[in-house]
């Protein structure tokens, strides 16, 4: 039996008190010394609806599907200018008038040609006909004998010349009715009406100035602008390795930097059948989306600049976290029940800029950290969760 004499018991206690407070005095300075935890935002996955989108590289323009910039058919000075800016007219209505004294004048002429033509027909059909009776009664006459055959002959030539005398002025009656439709047409030329109900956006031209047609190939200032503003849409540009992806008919939305804070629906309704080289380095496909409804508060106007969103895929109900969320190479870092984080990497489907689709490496209900450009925020750092600000 080993019996310990009581120096060597009091030695052993002090030993173990020293000891104690050695480990007391390091627990005690890392408590008070360790870093504090990353304050850092988390993210609830969940299921919800990811789409596929396309966008405009630059922005579209609103514009109507109906503009006419209309110069009269033929050249000549303004003589009455019927509407001003802004005003609404309709299918057919006058807009403008050129200077015709002369097409009414050759119109005046034409009319009183024809008259003249109808009063000559009159007299010269009618010594026709007395010249046909006569004809036939010197017929009756040379069968009893009572005149030669030479009578005969000279009635009946001079039948046939006055006969074709009326011919002659029946196709006059023609001639100058085609000279009066000529003439008509000429003052059509001179008048410029609206093809289709509309708003006169802008007019060119004053009383006095000399109004031309626009030929072909030459740039000219129209007369007025007429704008059809009961039907708009937005034509933007797509880069051309979106363009595949494009649909007509296919979803999509519409913002405009005039109306703030309101998205609208639209529809693709037409793909351009040809690529845009206005730039070498960054060509596009003019899409045209229409209005499913316009807005009716807001004052819409063509020429407004706006932005098109274009669904082309969409998943409903799938895993989706923030696109913010991601890492490069496709990792998010997970939040752990111990408090620390962890680098997890997944597997994603259909992206937007707003939510990513997630197939593989996360389950519902999973916490990932949003705000990544926090100092500190990395794999393995212990995080203290920010409560979530309550929805505005």
């Amino acid at each position: 039996m080993i019996v310990f004499q009581p120096n060597k018991r009091n030695t052993l206690f002090r030993y173990l008190s020293w000891l104690a407070g050695a480990l007391l005095l390091a627990i005690a300075a890392w408590f008070f010394t360790r870093p504090e935890p990353v304050r850092v935002q988390l993210f609830k996955v969940e299921r919800g609806v990811v789409e596929a989108t396309v966008s405009n590289t630059r922005a579209g323009t609103v514009k109507a599907c109906r503009r006419a910039k209309l110069a009269p058919p033929a050249g000549g000075q303004i003589a009455h200018l019927l509407v001003k800016k802004g005003e609404r007219v309709k299918t057919n209505q006058i807009l403008l008038e050129l200077w015709d004294d002369d097409l009414q004048a050759q119109a005046r002429l034409a009319e009183q040609q024809l008259n003249t033509a109808n009063t000559r027909i009159d007299e010269v059909c009618t010594v026709a006909d007395m010249s046909s009776k006569e004809a036939a009664r010197a017929r009756q006459l040379r069968e009893r004998g009572f005149i030669s055959s030479e009578g005969l002959e000279r009635a009946e030539a001079d039948a046939k010349a006055k006969q074709a005398s009326c011919t002659v002025a029946r196709s006059e009656i023609e001639q100058s009715r085609s000279r009066i439709a000529v003439a008509h047409a000429g003052l059509r030329r001179m008048v410029l009406r609206a093809p289709f109900d509309g708003i006169v956006a802008d007019i060119s031209g004053e009383l006095g100035e000399y109004a031309t047609p626009s030929p072909p190939g030459i740039l000219t200032l129209p007369a007025i602008d007429l704008i059809d503003d009961r039907c708009m849409f937005v034509s933007a540009p797509i880069d051309e390795v979106d363009a595949a992806n494009i649909k007509v008919g296919q979803v999509s939305r519409i913002t405009l930097d005039a109306i703030k804070g309101r998205s609208f629906a639209g529809k693709v309704k037409r793909v351009a059948p040809y690529v845009l080289e206005l730039e070498k380095q960054a060509r596009t496909v003019e899409v045209e989306v229409e209005f499913v409804e316009p807005p009716t508060s807001e004052n819409l106007l063509v020429g407004y600049s706006a932005d098109v969103e274009i669904v082309h895929a969409a998943h409903d109900k799938v895993l989706r976290i923030p696109t913010q969320t991601l890492l490069e190479g496709k990792r998010v870092l997970l939040y752990r029940a111990d408090v620390t984080l962890e680098e997890r990497a997944v597997t994603t489907g259909l992206t937007n800029w707003e939510h990513t689709e997630i197939i593989a490496g996360l389950n519902e209900g999973d916490q990932i950290v949003m705000s990544l450009d926090r100092p500190g925020v990395k794999a393995g750092a212990r995080v203290q969760p920010e409560a979530n600000k309550p929805a505005k």
